[in-house]
């Protein structure tokens, strides 16, 4: 429930609440917002499925107004625990709007004339009738007609009954394929306007072109780096000017298109800002291609900061190289990073001897003390100094020698670990005990 990120003005439903100061979402969301969101979060989880709040009623300085509220579970396989993205959308206090029943087919006049059609029969069958009944055998032979007319007009009536009834029944499927279609459209609509909302709040200049290379849509960051403004869509990629200096930029985008190959370049722009531009193709929901989409990351101040790291720590190494006592620079491995020009040339040793080699199996052995190791392993892991420590060693090259050797862990870290300096100091014939 702690909030990592906030997108755009989320004053209105979220505060600080007094004590301790906390980013739990329930402790900062307002009031009537409490329990609806904190329903939809644990719907999310259970069913890791967006879920959506809609008409809370919210008062912000007596001022009422209704809020969605709406949660979406975000996945991503570097991600080791799920994260949910939590959306605030006011709306209109009005009414929802009145939807209109689709209008049925009549058919009233229809079965009133056949009504009054079948009242005139039985009339004129009546009539008949009552004359056969005076006329005997006169009549018999027009009774038998009227009877096999009724019997037409008996199926024809059913006729008229079943056609009605595929009427109403073609009616209903009409009604329910119209409802269908009512209820795509308004998930279109959601589905646009979520996709309108998330690209206007991406941090990111993004661009997505067609298959064509027309541009198709991009993030308001895009504006100002790609010198675009909104009439640029539909026009094709080579008619844009950006102010990001990219070799054969339309080339690089039908390529990643062409082979289904993401790409990954680094560039400037004019004023020598860096970005990392990343191209991957765009695919549809049945896997098919269907254009790009150029992000362009800021690293500006991450290649900055690499080449001043690069040159500090080249600085450090010219500073070890001068130094006259002999020095190594230790990770905290206490495998060699650096050694002094000193170091190399009092013991008789070149680089590959040296760089890269845990301190206690150079040479041989001479450093290889336990109580020794122990105490650069200390600095390295608590930053715990030490002074003259003597070693007395037979040292290749040298001969038997009494070295004073000192540790501290440097203020600076190389690849993320501890280094330590190890400075070492031959003071054979020197009055120790002095």
């Amino acid at each position: 429930m702690d909030i990592l990120h906030f997108r755009g003005r989320t004053g209105p439903y979220l505060e600080p609440k007094p004590g301790e100061a906390s980013f739990n979402l329930m402790r900062m969301a307002r009031d009537p917002l409490v329990l609806e969101l904190n329903a939809a979060v644990r719907e999310a989880i259970r069913t890791q499925a967006p879920t959506r709040r809609t008409g809370i009623r919210l008062h912000d300085h007596e001022n009422p107004r209704l809020v969605n509220v709406e949660v979406t579970p975000l996945s991503a396989a570097a991600q080791a625990e799920p994260h949910f993205l939590v959306v605030f959308q006011d709306v209109p206090m009005a009414g929802p709007p009145v939807e209109t029943d689709v209008g049925e087919v009549s058919d009233d006049a229809e079965v009133k004339r056949l009504q009054d059609e079948l009242a005139a029969t039985k009339e004129y069958l009546q009539s008949v009738i009552e004359q056969q009944e005076t006329t005997n055998e006169e009549l018999r032979s027009a009774n038998e007609e009227i009877q096999s007319s009724n019997e037409e007009l008996q199926s024809i009536n059913e006729e008229l009954e079943t056609a009605k009834e595929e009427l109403q029944s073609s009616n209903e499927e009409l009604s329910t394929v119209n409802d269908e279609l009512q209820s795509r459209a308004l998930e279109l609509e959601r589905a646009n306007d979520d996709l309108n909302n998330l690209i206007s709040s991406v941090d990111i200049p993004i661009v997505i072109v067609g298959p064509d290379l027309h541009i198709r849509r991009f993030t308001p960051r895009a504006e100002a780096p790609l010198n675009l403004i909104s009439t640029d869509v539909g026009r094709p990629l080579s008619d844009i000017k950006p102010n990001i200096e990219i070799p054969n930029f339309k080339e690089l985008v039908a390529g990643v298109i062409e082979k289904i190959q993401p790409l990954k370049i680094e560039v400037t722009d004019i004023h020598g800002h860096w970005y990392s531009v990343r191209i991957y193709p765009y695919r549809t929901a049945d896997n098919r291609i269907d254009g790009a989409v150029v992000g362009f990351i800021d690293v500006d101040d991450l290649k900055r900061s690499l080449d001043d790291t690069g040159k500090a720590r080249e600085f450090t190494e010219a500073i070890v190289a001068a130094v006259r006592h002999p020095l190594l620079v230790l990770d905290e491995d206490l495998r060699v990073v650096s050694a002094s020009r000193s170091y190399m040339e009092t013991f008789g040793v070149n680089d590959k001897e040296t760089i890269g080699n845990l301190v206690h199996c150079l040479g041989n052995g001479q450093w290889a003390i336990p109580q020794l190791r122990r105490k650069l392993e200390d600095t390295a892991r608590q930053g715990a100094e030490f002074n003259d420590y003597v070693v007395t060693h037979d040292f290749p090259v040298l001969g038997e020698r009494t070295m004073f050797v000192s540790g501290r862990r440097l203020p600076s870290t190389f690849e993320g670990k501890s280094m330590v300096l190890m400075q070492i100091e031959d003071v054979t014939g020197r009055n120790l005990d002095a």
